[in-house]
């Protein structure tokens, strides 16, 4: 039996919901590491993040899989998908550093929301090179485009934050999981407080769950080949093959 890990950073450190092939098993926690979240789930088939994973040490043109991930959401969703820093520049121990450091290897300053998450993203990038288990089990997702993939490729329209934003990403969901999404949903807003793990987090991580399990992990790299980096990481964000299921679920 196969098992999905989708994964969402959280104020608490990382959601993570795991999902059975089957559909009907299902298990939630936070971890206060990655490597503690990937202790936990080793014996996943796959555990897909949303942080950016593979990092350029500098240069104007950005990673492609951000871009390309841009143009497939258009408005008002490409603004969701930010430019994560060059590696140099998470090794900065404040904000004014890190992004003077940006501004010097790509002509870009560091964006408050990215510097937001640079721990997350300096955690994860140290983890993929010391650990060859991490790294072939850690894919990078971005929950829009997930969600893009499974609304027949069509992007969300309300802000996730708001209720009508978290009323239509849970619509998409239970048209790929009816049995069990408000089942899970509502368990993981009951298990954890809210500054610690938010909505959006727990959506963010199941629609990873979802898309995995629904593709049986067939994904398809965006793009097609993916860049590597400087360290040999790929640079990509990877979105369901959905072609062989109906198209609401499998159940």
């Amino acid at each position: 039996m196969s098992s999905y890990v989708g994964v969402d950073g959280c104020k608490a450190g990382w959601f993570a919901i795991a999902l059975t092939d089957n559909d009907d098993a299902w298990s939630h926690g936070v971890y206060d590491s990655a490597e503690s979240l990937v202790s936990q789930y080793s014996n996943a088939s796959q555990i897909y993040i949303d942080i950016p994973i593979g990092l350029r040490d500098g240069g104007s043109e950005g990673r492609s899989c951000d871009t390309a991930a841009r143009k497939l959401l258009g408005s008002p969703r490409a603004s969701s998908v930010f430019t994560p820093p060059a590696r140099p520049s998470i090794s900065a121990d404040d904000y004014q550093t890190a992004s003077n450091t940006n501004s010097e290897l790509t002509g870009r300053k560091l964006s408050r929301q990215a510097w937001g998450i640079v721990p997350k993203i300096k955690e994860v990038d140290q983890l993929m090179q010391s650990d060859s288990n991490a790294r072939g089990l850690l894919v990078e997702v971005h929950p829009e485009l997930l969600f893009w993939s499974l609304n027949d490729q069509r992007p969300m329209q309300y802000n996730k934050k708001k209720p009508a934003g978290q009323t239509e990403r849970l619509d998409v969901l239970r048209r790929w999981l009816p049995k069990t999404t408000d089942e899970i949903y509502q368990d993981a807003l009951a298990s954890y407080l809210r500054k610690n793990v938010a909505r959006d987090d727990i959506l963010d991580a199941l629609v990873a769950a979802v898309a995995g399990c629904q593709s049986n992990g067939n994904m398809t790299n965006v793009p097609e080949p993916p860049e590597i980096d400087p360290i040999g990481l790929p640079m990509r964000m990877v979105t369901p093959n959905l072609k062989d299921q109906a198209s609401h679920g499998r159940n």
